[in-house]
């Protein structure tokens, strides 16, 4: 379970950092011109989804610290974990 664990950690930390990073360097996400259905709650608040590459980043170091915690049994790790699964759903 942990190995699954670590790869999904891996995979959604890793790819919500470079995604973050990578609309502040070009201006656009990675994909598709158009961001997904996600962005359409963003649109109705006037909020311009391309400027959220710092919340990007933020979920996605979050989730890599994380995978740290989980790895090195941490007691705050599953706390961390739940709140960063539930602020990666918005």
């Amino acid at each position: 379970m942990k190995t699954i664990l670590t790869i999904l950690g891996i995979a959604n930390g890793g790819f919500m950092l470079l995604d973050g990073i990578y609309v502040i360097l070009k201006g656009k996400y990675i994909g598709p011109e158009k961001p997904g259905p996600w962005s359409i709650i963003f649109n109705k608040f006037e909020i311009n989804v391309f400027k959220l590459g710092p919340l990007f980043i933020s979920l996605g170091i979050l989730w890599l610290l994380w995978l740290y915690g989980l790895t090195t049994c941490q007691p705050w790790a599953f706390s961390l974990g739940i709140t960063v699964s539930i602020l990666t759903l918005w």
